[in-house]
């Protein structure tokens, strides 16, 4: 899902309110300069979130047996895709 470029501004914004108020950062430039690295990140990873989004509902929609969207087996085939589909794009934790 993709958010506006308003909503990714707030989100930035509370962010760096965020982790300025607990010390978790200390600035080398300006507060906008953080903001718009912020912004640049949070899209990025929206992005790619969607793609894998799109990729993972194209496998499911492979299948030649149709399984019904949201449906409890839907539902855990799509997390274990996504999963695999993380870690294909190195974006996986662990």
């Amino acid at each position: 899902m993709m958010l506006s470029d308003e909503k990714v501004t707030h989100l930035s914004h509370v962010l760096l309110k965020g982790l300025l108020e607990k010390n978790l950062v200390k600035l080398k430039d300006s507060e906008a300069a953080a903001r718009k690295v912020i912004k640049r990140v949070v899209t990025a990873e929206l992005k790619a979130g969607q793609a894998i989004d799109t990729s993972v509902r194209r496998k499911l929609e492979s299948y030649s047996r149709k399984i019904v969207e949201n449906s409890p087996e839907w539902e855990v085939l799509y997390r274990k895709f996504y999963q695999e589909e993380e870690a294909k794009r190195g974006r996986s934790e662990g």
